[in-house]
């Protein structure tokens, strides 16, 4: 009964939230958050936007140029990652806030028993997420009627990691051949920009080389002179395809 009540009572808080949620388009990321050292570190900002992007909303960076359509800075969101204190696990929620720093949405916690910091954060953030899939967001075009300070369009001239940066997203996307691996139980699967899952590769003892599924097709993903090649044997042939993943 407890637990039915528990239940009951997040989803009212969610659904409270959630309509305040659709009268916003965009939503601004940080590159680092009060818990992390370096900027997008664990890759915590790239799966950002990369699920917030898959939520429905239009996700920019902190150093992003915006069009002048957002020059109201109350007509976007505000997003962050709060790490809670847990003991030997990864506990993490979202939260997205208005311009006066009023929560408008926090998720439910996504909790990691991986030991591996990147596999607990991508874990964690990930579950974090599902509540925020669950919105099933939509913006309503209303927008919010605010005149308070007004945002720059002019970028702040932060570095991100060359993995995450906007000119290598905007190559990597004209690029049918590039994936991006995303951390699962034992290995990474691989999405398109689209975002879809093309393949699933396995650590083996070598660092260098992965156990590959690709659809019904079994082979491997190994390292060659700092490159990546999917291989494997078509009617007794060897086949070597060349990939861009991005890890």
């Amino acid at each position: 009964m407890k637990k039915a009540t528990l239940i009951f009572l997040l989803l009212v808080g969610h659904y409270g939230f959630s309509q305040s949620v659709n009268d916003y388009r965009s939503v601004i990321i940080p590159l680092k958050f009060d818990f992390t050292k370096t900027e997008n570190q664990y890759r915590l900002a790239t799966l950002s936007k990369f699920n917030l992007n898959k939520a429905g909303f239009d996700a920019y960076y902190t150093n992003e140029t915006i069009g002048s359509e957002f020059n109201n800075r109350c007509s976007l969101l505000y997003f962050d990652v709060v790490k809670e204190k847990s003991f030997l696990t990864t506990k993490l929620h979202v939260v997205f806030k208005d311009c006066n720093e009023k929560i408008i949405f926090q998720s439910v916690a996504g909790i990691s028993k991986e030991k591996d910091f990147q596999l607990a954060y991508t874990e964690a953030l990930n579950k974090a997420f599902v509540s925020v899939l669950a919105l099933n967001h939509k913006y309503n075009g209303t927008g919010v009627a605010n005149t308070q300070q007004a945002i720059t369009t002019v970028a702040v001239p932060v570095a991100i990691p060359s993995k995450s940066s906007n000119e290598t997203n905007r190559i990597d996307q004209n690029n049918p051949n590039v994936v991006y691996a995303q951390p699962i139980a034992n290995g990474f699967q691989l999405v398109d920009s689209s975002p879809k899952v093309v393949m699933k590769v396995f650590k083996t003892s070598n660092a260098n080389c992965y156990i590959a599924v690709k659809g019904n097709t079994q082979g491997i993903l190994v390292a060659k002179d700092n490159q990546w090649f999917f291989e494997y044997y078509q009617n007794d042939i060897l086949i070597s395809e060349k990939i861009e993943v991005k890890f």
